[in-house]
């Protein structure tokens, strides 16, 4: 009984996992922080000039807001959109995180009071670059093509 159960599952997880839906979601899923804050940056371009100035220093704001803008929408539908280019929208996404994450989030260079608040950020990041990097990795393999 026990046997047929976990069998059972098996199926439906495989069943799952190889669904195209499934896929979908979960690169919508990893793609999501970056859709959210480049639509953002988009509707308070002004805003998104600010925070460029505040985090990294970088100038001109504009050409550099812009240039985040482009690199995390693109990033993002090339992520979503899956097929060949998936793999270069979660590189372009990885190294987007990684250049920000260290010039925004470099935790051993702020004042004590927000060094947890920027370490905790910058593990964050760390993470999401492993997953995009396990996006790119499983875009490559003929089955996560549907192959």
């Amino acid at each position: 009984m026990a046997t047929s159960i976990l069998g059972g599952v098996q199926a439906c997880a495989d069943a799952l996992l190889r669904s195209p839906a499934t896929a979908l979601l979960a690169r919508v899923a990893v793609a999501a922080p970056f859709l959210f804050s480049g639509f953002a940056k988009l509707a308070d371009f002004g805003g998104a000039m600010d925070e460029v100035r505040a985090l990294t220093g970088l100038e001109p704001a504009a050409l550099v807001a812009v240039l985040v803008i482009a690199t995390q929408l693109g990033g993002s539908a090339l992520l979503v959109a899956g097929g060949r280019m998936t793999w270069i929208g979660a590189g372009l996404l990885a190294a987007f995180t990684a250049v920000a994450t260290l010039s925004a989030h470099a935790f051993w260079l702020k004042p004590a009071a927000e060094q947890v608040l920027n370490r905790n950020i910058f593990i964050e990041h760390i993470s999401i670059i492993g997953g995009l990097a396990a996006v790119a990795i499983l875009a490559a393999r003929p089955l996560a093509r549907g192959r």
